[in-house]
């Protein structure tokens, strides 16, 4: 390929891109908009500049979304971490209005796009999201739309099940590991890879299904559900982050054995009810040293083993390496490092643990974090950490101002304190399974129908997250 084919396929990429990037501006500002508000119809002309000109060259213009990639006329886009954000929020908005392609079949005028926008906003109220959109298309003959076709058919209720067995699966064999190890026996770690791989798959497809298995804690098996936890949430993090599949795999592998050299701290200090002793603490402190032998000990030496036994050591080290263990002269910590550490914090403080009781909420946890971002944790990674779970994060019991109770279940990309929540006290106070509504909903009068008044502590109100979110 010479210069100028290489220039040509580069400048057709970053095209591709800036139509998921302006259509994304375009419905994330009539989301926050009145669709004749400047920003909105400004938003409107640039995205009708570039789509018009394609149309002028290639006749019509289909964009496809297909797993979690879009394609421009079946060329798949490349992502760009410039736009990340815009390409994983339109992912997100097709998949809840189960829109599979957008096809743009002549010259658009302003008014076509108006439209659009209105067809999506229903969209997004509604119980049959995807009939709603086509409906409201009958009004242009010149944007089409089809369905979303998932690769494997079947329910909600199956696709819970198989994430739930892949759950149960990584603790079973995270808790299988670390009794080899103890007894000194040799582990496979193929079995390993296939479970991590299985769980980027999971985090590709259903991301909110998985993000909330690693809500529901387990006193009792509270070091191998951590485990799995930690590796969830930092392939979750790292997709965020526009990794690819393989880093992906290689970051929740690194992730599952973060803590392993807790293997060398006798039970009854780990599992102690009241609080450690100096001598005690020391010993606690030691487990990343012990965790890098561990580590060692488990196979011949590759990328991921070192890299395995580089974030076992330096988890606890914090961001500006304030932490532990203390070292004298230190590089910046690993990229994995910085990520295991946010996720590791967080599970850590949202878990009920043996000499922590009583967990913190999602979000006072997100507070206390949010101080420590630029000292003990990356600032930059925090941020997208906060993206990604929202400003409450699923499993959150909230109060609405209508006096009903609602466990979050979705993140909003767009409006971070309005997710969507599953209802489980209706204003009546009665016990109720759902319905899950949509905080972003407005009356007539452009008031929004819910409001998040404050978040309650679950244990509190003795009130099963497991129950609900499963």
């Amino acid at each position: 390929m010479d210069k100028v084919e290489r220039k040509e396929e580069k400048e057709i990429h970053r095209t591709a891109q800036d139509v998921v990037n302006l259509l994304s501006v375009v419905l994330r500002t009539a989301q926050i908009h009145e669709s004749s508000n400047v920003a909105v119809t400004t938003a409107i002309d640039k995205f009708l500049g570039l789509i018009n000109y394609l149309i002028s060259i290639e006749d019509s213009i289909s964009l496809g979304l297909i797993g979690e990639f879009f394609y421009l006329n079946e060329i798949r886009i490349r992502y760009s971490l410039e736009y990340l954000l815009n390409f994983d929020y339109l992912i997100r908005e097709f998949k809840k209005r189960e829109i599979g392609k957008v096809l743009f079949k002549q010259t658009l005028k302003p008014e076509d796009i108006q439209v659009l926008l209105k067809a999506f906003i229903a969209a997004g109220f509604s119980d049959s999201p995807y009939e709603t959109f086509y409906e409201f298309l009958s009004g242009t003959e010149k944007i089409e739309v089809d369905r979303l076709k998932k690769i494997s058919e079947g329910g909600e209720v199956d696709t819970r099940k198989i994430i739930k067995k892949s759950y149960y699966n990584a603790v079973s064999f995270t808790k299988g590991v670390i009794n080899k190890i103890k007894a000194g026996e040799k582990v496979n770690l193929k079995k390993a890879k296939r479970i991590v791989e299985t769980m980027v798959d999971h985090i590709l497809e259903e991301e909110k299904l998985l993000l909330g298995m690693t809500v529901i804690k387990d006193y009792d098996e509270y070091t191998y559900h951590h485990s799995v936890n930690v590796s969830i949430l930092s392939i979750a993090l790292g997709q965020r982050m526009g990794l690819s599949k393989r880093i992906l795999t290689e970051l929740g592998l690194v992730a599952l054995f973060h803590d392993i050299g807790k293997i060398e701290i006798p039970a009854e200090i780990l599992n102690k009810p009241t609080n450690f002793t100096d001598d005690e603490w020391k010993l606690i402190k030691m487990h990343p040293l012990w965790g890098v032998k561990a580590i060692l000990k488990l196979r011949g030496l590759d990328n991921t083993t070192i890299r395995s036994a580089i974030v076992a050591f330096e988890h606890h080290m914090n961001f500006d390496l304030s932490g532990y263990p203390k070292v004298k002269k230190y590089h910046e910590l690993d990229f994995y490092s910085r990520i295991v550490s946010v996720v590791d914090q967080y599970d850590a403080m949202t878990s009920s643990r043996v000499y922590s009781r009583i967990p913190l909420s999602p979000d006072k946890a997100l507070s206390i974090m949010m101080e420590r971002a630029g000292t003990q944790i990356d600032p930059l990674l925090f941020k997208f950490f906060i993206n990604m779970v929202g400003v409450f994060p699923i499993g959150t019991l909230v109060m609405l101002d209508t006096k009903e109770l609602g466990l979050v279940y979705e993140s909003d990309v767009v409006f971070a304190d309005r997710p969507r929540v599953l209802i489980i006290i209706n204003k009546d106070g009665e016990k109720v399974n759902g319905p899950v509504v949509n905080l972003t909903e407005k009356d007539d009068n452009g008031k929004y129908l819910r409001t998040i008044v404050k978040t309650l502590d679950p244990n509190k109100y003795k009130i099963n997250l497991a129950e609900y979110l499963l």
